[in-house]
This record gives structure tokens, sequence and C-alpha cells, in this order.
């Protein structure tokens, strides 16, 4: 018996510089197009995935924190870790941290330099679980090829991330990983990051039909609106809940039958 999980262990939340949506929005669109699991990974900031994987459950979605974290040496995904691990350390330390509590070091983007990802000579000292083979936001193929050639030579297991910033940018590239021996009903945090540090990874990061590009963009495009109308109308009642009752103290102040 084998299983099939695809995850997207790259994406950003609004709680990046330079992220766009909340997690909900992030959850829902992942389960909406087949994903099993999605990693928030803001930027030096680890609170929203946790919280993200928390929800995630209620999505039908394995919950695995984790965040993209600035070292010395570019940046470095640490998945499965649910505190901030040290900023601008050396990669090769943070990756030993990252290990020290049992989650997984991936290198986003490397060679990528106007995006922060390490220099090959840098990389050799660094050891990490897996490397980012495909990033849906290289500008150009060659990046990924040479990421992935290098993955190859030295035995790292490849991953591929959407890196979205945007919702509807969630799952243009992902991770397949095969599980022999596993029920769906024992998938965990721990089953899927062990099948990653394993190299039980395929890489799925093609160009997606036009067509089926635009229902998902479509697609997330109405979840959006519908979740913004929903926490519109959940704050408008919390304002006015919170003036009623702000109305009733200034009554009970000036009342004569107060005093």
């Amino acid at each position: 018996m084998s299983l099939t999980v695809r995850i997207d262990p790259h994406v950003h939340s609004e709680a990046s510089y330079d992220g766009a949506d909340p997690s909900e929005l992030l959850l829902e669109q992942a389960a909406e197009i087949g994903l099993d699991a999605v990693v928030v990974t803001d930027h030096d900031v680890i609170h929203e995935s946790v919280r993200a994987a928390e929800l995630a459950p209620m999505y039908g979605l394995v919950g695995i924190p984790g965040v993209e974290v600035s070292t010395a040496d570019g940046h470095l995904l640490a998945l499965g870790v649910e505190e901030m691990p040290p900023r601008r350390a050396p990669m090769a330390e943070t990756v030993a941290w990252i290990r020290e509590r049992d989650g997984v070091a991936i290198v986003p983007h490397p060679f990528q330099r106007s995006r922060h990802g390490v220099r090959k000579r840098r990389l050799r000292g660094v050891d990490p679980d897996a490397i980012e083979v495909f990033n849906s936001w290289a500008f150009t193929g060659w990046k990924n090829r040479r990421a992935r050639r290098y993955a190859d030579a030295y035995g790292y297991p490849g991953v591929a991330g959407s890196d979205a910033h945007k919702v509807g940018y969630v799952g243009r590239a992902y991770t397949e990983i095969e599980l022999e021996d596993v029920d769906r009903a024992e998938l965990t945090t721990d089953v899927v990051l062990d099948a990653i540090r394993d190299g039980a990874t395929g890489v799925e990061g093609r160009r997606t039909p036009m067509p089926t590009s635009a229902r998902h963009y479509a697609g997330a495009g109405v979840r959006k609106s519908s979740f913004y109308a929903k926490y519109g109308a959940y704050r408008s009642g919390s304002l006015a809940k919170t003036g009623v009752l702000g109305a009733a103290r200034m009554l009970y102040r000036v009342s004569p039958l107060s005093r």
C-alpha cells in the first residue's frame, strides 16, 4: 500500500512584509486544489505559521509550522519548528539548530542572489536536509535547473515550492511524497518530515495550463471576496457590540440611578 502526499512547503501569509493574505485563505486554497499540506514560511516571523498549523486540520490538511529565516549566508526554510531560529547566524549553525529541534532545513532558491539565495561556495559547507530545486518564482528555468543539478550531484533530496505571496499562487509548484505502508489516517507532521529527510520526494513545477490556472485564480478570488465579506460582517458586528456596551457604560455613569 502506498500513499502519495502533495505539499507546498514554501508559502507566505500577510505576516510576511511582502505577503498579502491571511492563513485561512491559504489553507482554503490548498485544500481546494488538492494539496495535503501547505507550510506557511513567513520571513523571520513564526507566530502566524504556528497558528496556521493549528488550523490546518479544520481544512483536512496536515499542520506543519515553519519559517523562512534570514541567515548570514542567505535564506533558509525551517520546517517542523515552533520557535524562531536565530537570525543572521551562519547557515550551517542554523541548520544544526533546526535539526536539534527535529525540524527539516531546506535551502530555498539557491544561487539566486537577488532573492537572498545562498551562493554555491557557501552552500558546500552547509549540509541541509533538502534543496528547493523548483521555485515557481524563478525568473528563468536556468536557476532551477542549476539547483537540481547541485542536489543530484551531492545527493540531496529535491523539493518544489510555490513561494506564493498571494493566495492565487499557492500550489503553482509543489512536492510529491511517496509513502509506503502508511494510511491517510496515519499521516502526521513527523511522517511527512521523515519522508523529506529520506528523499521520498518528487517535484511538480510545470507551468499550469492557462485554463486551469485561470479557474484556480478565479476560485481564489471568489474565496478571497467571500472571506473578507464574512470578516467584514464579523468586524462590523463586533464594533456594533462594542458600541452598544460603550453606550451602556456611559448611561450607567450618568444615570441618577447609578449613584
